[in-house]
Order: structure tokens, then C-alpha cells, then sequence
């Protein structure tokens, strides 16, 4: 079914795939550009605390990233756009942006997604492996174990055929499938897959949705 210029477009690339809560026309496979996938922002409460924060997963600039896109219909556009707002906005660690993505059969289109703000003192940076482990290891919030957090996200990526070299290596290094003087995932495209790895280098910044700064 054809999309109207008017349709919502939502980028996900973390539970928002699985566990969208919204109702949508279309959904496909997507790369978005400008940001990849990471463990980049530290979780005070679902799965950490302020004095042993764990690590969730945000969009980080720079490269690309594999998720799905959600088409809603234009009579649903505002309602939806407010019922993701109230998931993703809770402390502003996340900004909403507008940015590329190539759908699975090859359309082009701008979608809304989430992307980590850098500014915010959640804001984790970039994590070699030992320290990802660590954070991943000690986290423990009101929605459980960091760990179960990362090993559920990285068995729903594998079941939507998304391949996260991250992820896989920080289970890895927990399940004692790594020494712990395993070089860090971050050499060769900061631990994508080759798919992933796509225009690697840093790109600029998407711009932030009409009315937001």
C-alpha cells in the first residue's frame, strides 16, 4: 500500500521493535544514517541505581544502525506521536530527531526516532568491553537484572535477523566465553557486523523535529 506524504514514520531499533504499543499500517526492516546502535546510557532505576547505574541501549552519532520502521496513518499521527513521547521522554536523556532511512525495498524516507543526548548526565560515551561488562554485570533496577535486559534485547534481535557484535560480546565476556584481556569490540567499525559498519564515519547531526530546539 502506497504511504501518503502526510504518514508518520518511527525508526526503532531497541524494544520499540518488538513491543511497539501503537497501531501501525506498515512495518519493514530500515537502516537509519547518522547513528548506530549502543549500550550508551546509564539506567538509575529499571536497571541500575544512581550509586551502581546499569546501561540501556540509545542511538549514538556516527555510522548506521539495522532496525524496523513503523508507518501510522496521518489520522493517527498525533495521538501516536504523544504515546511515544510519554515512553521514550521520561528524563530527557533522549532527543526526538527526524532522520534518513532506506527501507528494505529501497524507499527513502525521514522517520522520528530517539537518539541519545550528550549532554545529558546519563550519557555513558563510549564504553570499551571491560567497562560495558562491568556496568552490565553490577546493574539491578526495578525491572531486574541489566544482564537479562542485554541478553533479551540481543535474543529479539537475533529472532528479526539483526546481528549486534556488541551485544554478542559483552554476553560473551559474562558467560566466560571471553578472557578478560579480549581486546575491545570497537576496533573495526566500534563492534557492528559488517552490515552494521555501513558509513562508518561520523555524520552530521539529524535535524530535531520542527518546533523542538
Amino acid at each position: 500500500m502506497p504511504d501518503a506524504a502526510d504518514d508518520l514514520w518511527i525508526f526503532a531499533y531497541g524494544s520499540l521493535m518488538w513491543r511497539p504499543d501503537f497501531a501501525f499500517e506498515e512495518r519493514l526492516r530500515a537502516r537509519l544514517f547518522g547513528f548506530h546502535r549502543a549500550l550508551c546510557i546509564y539506567s538509575h532505576h529499571y536497571r541500575g541505581t544512581p550509586d551502581q547505574p546499569g546501561l540501556v541501549l540509545g542511538l549514538d552519532r556516527g555510522g548506521s544502525c539495522v532496525g524496523l520502521c513503523f508507518r501510522i496513518a496521518a489520522s493517527a499521527r498525533a495521538a501516536t506521536l504523544e504515546a511515544v513521547r510519554r515512553r521514550e521522554l521520561i528524563t530527557g536523556v533522549y532527543a526526538e530527531i527526524a532522520a534518513p532511512v532506506r527501507l528494505a525495498d529501497g524507499r527513502r524516507r525521514s522517520a522520528v526516532t530517539y537518539v541519545a543526548s550528550r549532554s545529558h548526565p546519563q550519557y555513558a560515551g563510549v564504553l570499551g568491553l571491560e567497562a560495558l561488562t562491568r556496568l552490565v554485570a553490577q546493574g539491578r533496577g526495578l525491572s531486574g537484572a541489566n544482564l537479562d535486559y542485554v541478553r533479551n534485547t540481543h535474543e529479539h534481535l537475533i529472532d528479526l535477523g539483526i546481528e549486534d557484535d556488541r551485544l554478542a560480546g559483552v554476553l560473551r565476556r559474562l558467560d566466560g566465553e571471553l578472557p578478560s584481556s579480549a581486546e575491545p569490540l570497537d576496533r573495526h567499525g566500534g563492534g557492528f557486523s559488517a552490515t552494521e559498519a555501513e558509513s562508518r564515519h561520523a555524520a552530521p547531526e539529524a535535524p530535531t523535529l520542527e518546533g523542538r530546539k
